[in-house]
């Protein structure tokens, strides 16, 4: 959802396309009468976007700070051929590039095709843009320079750095409401910058609290689980209040976030910085709705509304993020040295309603009346990165670039499932052999490092001073080691020899997942004039492999009758993919700067494509890999300085991605008992042809500024955005029960009046309130309504895992900044 935005004067977008600020920097920009170009270092050189022959887009701070962009999700819209699927700070929002994605439109979509950076640091969170230099954006893979998970693209942070020779700050507010919400909104922070030795030592703090109202009703959860009735008589008002509650504006958020900075340049040729960054975020339930997403036969399909959740629990998470990291540069007269070094730090807890999928499993679990189920899941992650490389300075038609980089990676994944008052319901009706307090169902802690290794270069030569050739190669090696531990302890207390508290984790290795390999780059651009450039590019990404950290199933696992998690051998490793992208550019300025025109044209090749699935036994979420894919298009921006006062600019993407070849069993495979019944594989296999799910087709956004001086001096931008997209398919072809979401547009508005200390914005983001779905969770056939239901869901009338995420409703509030410089 585009967030507390209308995206006004200084934002363009696309391929190669600038952004552009009236108020900026001298040191920042590149200033030339008319519009004002950002500069950019993703190329590893300063130049500014409209120079540099790279399928870019940038956005500065002063935007940022301006225009109320405080996170991905409101730029995405306006970058064509970049989707971010919003679904709430609870799941972290799918990023999707180019149509690079043939998972499910839901969470865990895409599943790391665009890499994410703070400063120099690999680092996956959904930030909270605060203090920020600039954004940039690359479009394409970027395997050469960045190396692993961009086989769309790369994401960088890049925040402002302290100042040596000021001492000055900034203080804002922001208080809003939503359409959908009982509560306002708020945000508040600071910026500080000081010098501690003049000219040397600086320090730099910023600090931003939010608290964001939900708009999600969780109106059904259970009062006490296993002793309330999750499916009440719903004909009975006073059954309906004794077993079940309301939470309203479930889905709210309180985010800190907080940034600490120490520079140190004691010469022009040292510069050190010390940096840490601090994010957690508490959010209270899922952006998820059941209207129009239950069964039928199920009771609440006739009186939910759209912003109600059908779960039977509440289900919260709390996130900590933190980012420690040292970046040097040192002139060494014919090249720059930089070093980065950052250590991170991830820690998620969180509880979600399960009760869908044991009902699905067909166990008899929904035979306990009172029969409900939760998950809790603990994640910690850790991250160290180094890089080293040297950029040549010297002022020749040659240059170069060159570089080692090393990065390891851990996680521990710890997932509990309770069945609170099933025990006692078995002892009382089926003979179990005792009762189990603790409820505890099943258990998985799965543990994963990963490390890569690389070195990387890149060579330009200015052949004329019209034509530049550039080539770059990566060559990588990676290992990925794993083990993971299952238990059943409800199932083997009740029915086997457990104690009433026994738990027995025995971890097991899977196979080591390793490769080593390289990516190339090569890029050629020609400068018709001074104002006119064209550059064709063909580049190379990359994603490792690795394990799926599941056991694996006992040799009689066909002749089991009870209940198994594990992995069949083709079910154990999953392999690397990657990316070729082939791409055409052209960038243009005109009339003395006051009109800019980009386009694009691409064609993106897909080998070997990782796709989320899930075990033939227990269902346990592993990734596998599909045959081949395509992705082909065209991205066009155009801005225009109408007048001194007036702005306009838009962009259009055309994206039309594909299966090139069969994927077969991408969404099931059929045991024997399903080909008895007749039911089709080809239902659940990809074809080649198959358009591939979440993102559309069309993308379209349309912006205008007016600037004018009101009330003694004040300055008055009015500022208005349209953005529209068209469908999103929620599965590769519409196969397996997948639908087409429908598209929608948006209109966003905002005037901000300002003088040299102050500003006061007032703003309103989906000003007509429009109802619409990001994405999709499950399919149809949770509900019975599949084209083989009979196969795919047990007693649909009590399911509700089947529902749609919402775009964020009309958001209408006011904004205020006071700067300061001592």
């Amino acid at each position: 959802m585009f967030k507390k935005s209308a995206l006004c004067l200084a934002l363009s977008s696309a391929l190669a396309i600038p952004t552009y600020s009236y108020a900026a920097e001298a040191d920042k920009k590149t200033a030339v009468e008319g519009i004002e170009r950002i500069q950019v270092t993703a190329s590893r050189r300063a130049s500014t976007v409209q120079e540099a022959p790279l399928n870019i887009t940038a956005l500065d701070g002063d935007v940022m700070k301006d225009q109320n962009i405080t996170q991905l999700s409101d730029v995405a819209r306006w970058v064509p051929g970049l989707s971010v699927a919003d679904q709430g700070g609870r799941e972290g929002s799918p990023i999707i590039v180019r149509g690079l994605n043939t998972n499910s439109a839901g969470p865990a979509s895409d599943g790391g095709t665009v890499a994410t950076y703070i400063g120099e640091i690999p680092l996956v969170v959904d930030m909270k843009l605060i203090d920020v230099e600039r954004v940039e954006i690359l479009i394409g893979p970027q395997g050469t320079l960045y190396g692993a998970g961009t086989l769309g693209g790369a994401i960088r942070y890049l925040p402002n750095k302290p100042v040596l020779d000021e001492t000055s700050g900034s203080l804002y507010g922001d208080i809003f409401s939503l359409s959908e919400s009982d509560d306002n909104g708020a945000e508040a922070g600071f910026v500080f910058n000081t010098p501690l030795i003049d000219d040397e030592l600086a320090v730099r703090f910023a600090f931003n609290y939010l608290n964001e109202p939900g708009y999600v009703d969780y109106n059904y959860v259970v009062r006490e689980g296993g002793v309330s009735l999750p499916d009440p008589d719903w004909t009975d008002a006073d059954a309906v209040s004794t077993n079940l509650k309301q939470i309203k504006d479930a889905n709210d958020e309180q985010t800190t976030t907080a940034k600490a900075m120490i520079r140190w340049q004691p010469n022009d040729t040292f510069d050190a910085t010390l940096s840490y960054f601090y994010q957690k975020q508490n959010v209270g339930g899922r952006s998820i709705v059941h209207g129009n997403s239950l069964s039928a036969t199920n009771p609440l399909s006739n009186v939910i509304g759209d912003y109600e959740s059908a779960y039977r629990y509440d289900e919260p998470r709390e996130k900590e993020d933190s980012l420690l990291s040292l970046e040097l540069t040192v002139d060494l007269g014919f090249a720059e040295l930089t070093s980065a070094t950052g250590y991170s730090e991830f820690e998620a807890d969180g509880q979600r309603d399960q009760t869908d999928l044991l009902i699905r499993l067909d166990y008899s679990y929904e035979e306990f009346p009172g029969f409900s189920t939760f998950t809790r899941e603990v994640d910690d992650a850790e991250n160290f990165t180094q890089e080293i490389r040297l950029v040549s300075t010297a002022d020749s038609p040659l240059t170069w670039i060159v570089g080692g980089y090393y990065n390891k990676f851990e996680k521990t994944e710890d997932s509990r499932e309770y069945t609170p008052g099933f025990a006692q319901y078995a002892v009382d009706n089926w003979g179990a052999n005792q009762n189990r307090p603790d409820a505890l169902e099943y258990i998985s802690i799965v543990n994963e490092e990963v490390t890569e290794s690389a070195i990387f270069g890149e060579i330009t030569y200015s052949v004329t001073d019209k034509l530049t050739v550039m080539a770059g190669a990566r060559f990588y090696d990676y290992e990925v080691n794993s083990s993971s531990a299952i238990d059943l302890p409800l199932y083997y207390t009740l029915f086997e020899d457990y104690a009433a508290d026994e738990v027995n984790l025995d971890f097991k290795s899977t196979p080591t997942a390793a490769d080593d390999g390289s990516l190339f780059k090569l890029n050629a651009s020609y400068q018709f004039s001074d104002d006119v450039m064209a550059y064709a590019t063909i580049s190379e990404g990359f994603r490792v492999g690795g394990a799926n950290g599941v056991a694996a199933c006992p040799d009689d696992i066909a002749e089991s009758d009870i209940q198994n998690v594990c992995a069949l051998a083709d079910e154990a490793l999953y392999e690397a993919d990657t990316t070729t992208n082939y791409e055409l550019g052209f960038k243009s300025t005109w009339f003395s700067n006051k009109f800019h025109f980009n386009a694009a044209l691409f064609r993106v090749e897909w080998d070997n494509a990782q796709v989320a699935g899930a075990t033939f036994y227990g269902q346990q979420i592993i990734t596998s890999n599909a045959a081949t894919a395509e992705s082909r298009g065209v991205e066009i921006s155009t801005r225009a300085m109408l007048s001194d006062s007036l702005i306009a600019y838009a962009t259009y993407a055309y994206t039309n991605a594909e299966l090139t070849k069969d994927a077969p069993f991408l969404f099931k495979v059929l045991n024997q008992g399903e080909i008895d019944a007749g039911v089709e594989q080809d239902y659940y296999d990809g074809k080649d042809g198959d358009r591939l799910p979440g993102t559309p087709e069309h993308q379209f956004s349309f912006g205008a500024t007016y600037s004018t001086e009101v009330f003694d001096d004040t300055l008055l931008d009015i500022n208005y955005g349209l953005t529209y997209q068209s469908d999103v398919y929620s599965k590769v072809g519409l196969r397996a029960d997948g639908e087409a979401l429908p598209g929608y547009a948006l209109s966003n508005i905002s005037a901000r009046f300002s003088k040299d200390e102050w500003s006061v914005t007032l703003y309103a983001d989906n000003m007509f309130d429009k109802y619409a779905f990001s994405s999709v969770r499950r399919d149809k056939g949770d509900i019975g309504l599949a084209k083989y239901s009979e196969m795919n869901s047990n007693d649909a009338s009590l399911q509700r895992n089947y529902g749609h995420y919402l775009i964020t409703p009309r958001t209408v509030g006011v904004r205020f900044e006071y700067m300061f410089d001592l």
